[in-house]
């Protein structure tokens, strides 16, 4: 009986922390919206650029690549081990950018995380484009060797067919797009984020791990071709300290302990310390604030 009813006592006040906590967001939301809503919209337009790409592709011999010669080669059947790595580390990110609604220890305002977040991936994905679009590699991938019926497109019969990118179909069986490698790029700026903004140092040790085992499945699944990973190391850790050398600071929530917990205290300064929060914000005041 004790569980259930410590359950039920403590459920009111993660929900007006909950509560607490979209209304500061919502408030950083009235102010961001354009930088939050120009960032999506451009991932939809690196889509839109990685699509176009395809219709110029050409499928050929695939070239010398010092990781393929180095790393056995996973094959087909096996491929979805790379894409399963890559889903962890994707959502696992978007749940953490979400952390703030939950835990106690408060270091990150979710709207600005991911303002930031969407900065270094425009500015690496402007770089990407630029690079697969000087020069078309033929696609190491089986599904764009020749041969494949996948490797080239037909010409597109109107507007809206390439306005689409036969998502998400076009998104998987993409061609031409190679250097540098999308995928190192959400998963380098992620785990560049979380190294800069997180809390827990065997959490930042384990996502480097992780990019680097990332980094060689794509190699060893024949996604792309070494140098499109080397490219993506350098340059989007490139940007991301280009990105926050140009950016202000963060305002910084922590509380001088990084160990979260998963209810606020049970007392009523916290609820006032949260309204108070987020009145500044409505004042227009970003001063760093503690919990």
């Amino acid at each position: 009986m004790t569980m259930p009813l410590h359950v039920a006592r403590e459920a009111p006040k993660l929900w007006r922390k909950i509560c607490a906590e979209t209304s500061v967001e919502v408030s950083l939301l009235s102010e961001n919206w354009k930088y939050l809503l120009a960032g999506i919209f451009f991932q939809y337009l690196h889509g839109l650029a990685a699509h176009g790409v395809h219709y110029l592709h050409r499928p050929g011999p695939t070239l010398q690549d010092t990781g393929f010669l180095l790393l056995p080669e996973l094959g087909p059947e096996r491929a979805y081990m790379s894409e399963t790595l890559f889903s962890v580390i994707f959502f696992s990110f978007i749940l953490w950018t979400f952390n703030p609604f939950f835990f106690q220890s408060k270091r990150i305002y979710t709207v600005l995380i991911w303002c930031r977040v969407l900065a270094y991936l425009a500015v690496s994905q402007i770089l990407r484009i630029m690079t697969f679009y000087s020069t078309q590699l033929p696609g190491p991938n089986y599904h764009c060797r020749e041969g494949s019926k996948l490797a080239r497109l037909p010409p597109p019969k109107s507007a809206i067919k390439v306005l689409l990118i036969n998502f998400p179909h076009g998104a998987i069986y993409g061609c031409g797009d190679l250097i540098f490698s999308s995928h190192m790029i959400f998963t380098l700026v992620f785990v560049h984020t979380y190294q800069k903004f997180g809390t827990k140092r065997w959490i930042k040790q384990f996502a480097w791990v992780l990019a680097v085992i990332q980094s060689l499945l794509i190699i060893a699944s024949r996604k792309h071709y070494t140098v499109d990973v080397v490219v993506a190391w350098y340059t989007v850790n490139l940007v991301a300290f280009f990105v926050d050398n140009k950016l202000p600071e963060l305002p910084d929530r922590s509380i001088g302990s990084t160990t979260p917990q998963l209810l606020p205290l049970s007392t009523r300064d916290k609820d006032f310390r949260n309204k108070e929060e987020h009145q500044r914000f409505i004042n227009g005041n970003s001063a760093d604030t503690t919990d």
